[in-house]
């Protein structure tokens, strides 16, 4: 690759941690190869035992984004039912990394007027890989990133318990990656290095 040419650049997300087994084997797998990811975390999964997880991803240089408190359709909750969801994951991300969330992802990817009314952030989707699927194979994971992946693209990927196949497929996925000289970025990476301004502008964000 020509060394004055701007690196394609790639932001592998999680969604549904933190927990103290497959965030810790993602983190694992992350740190072998050094590189950095972002975790969308549930703030109910946040206890004192998986906090140990959101500490080192931040230490790591991971981004600790929201995923809501309960996981729930929130195009069913109230405006002040929305807020209270958000308020209390960043406000839980705050207490541990110092730091408040700047991205949100909707659980289900389910999102309304009232929702883009009530959630002052940008709302982030992703390349889905079906890995929260128990039936799709590791093989079948790595084939719909290497598939679909290019320069802005934001992997949507989950670190919830039992999750191994995932950690597999970024094993593998990673080193190709870096072979074909990708840079592992964060979403707020990802936006400033697109020139795209962070605000909620009413829109699900895959691809940057």
């Amino acid at each position: 690759m020509d060394n004055n040419k701007a690196k394609p650049l790639v932001a592998l997300t999680f969604d549904d941690g933190p927990n103290t087994t497959v965030t810790t084997q993602v983190l694992d797998v992350l740190e072998k190869y050094g590189v950095i990811g972002s975790f969308f975390l549930i703030g109910d999964n946040i206890n004192e035992e998986s906090a140990a997880s959101v500490k080192r991803a931040h230490k790591m240089g991971c981004e600790i984004c929201n995923h809501s408190r309960t996981h729930q359709d929130m195009t069913k909750l109230s405006a002040e039912e929305i807020k209270e969801e958000i308020k209390y994951v960043s406000d839980r991300i705050e207490e541990i990394t110092g730091y408040r969330p700047k991205f949100f992802r909707p659980p289900y990817i389910c999102v309304n007027d009232t929702m883009y009314d009530s959630i002052d952030m940008p709302f982030i989707c992703g390349l889905g890989c079906d890995d929260w699927v128990p039936e799709v194979t590791a093989d079948t994971r790595v084939e719909k990133m290497l598939s679909g992946i290019k320069d802005g693209t934001l992997v949507l990927l989950h670190d919830m318990p039992g999750n191994t196949a995932t950690v597999e497929a970024i094993d593998r996925v990673i080193p190709k990656l870096l072979d074909e000289g990708y840079e592992f970025v964060t979403v707020s990476r990802m936006f400033e290095a697109k020139g795209i301004e962070v605000k909620n502008d009413r829109q699900l964000h895959t691809f940057c």
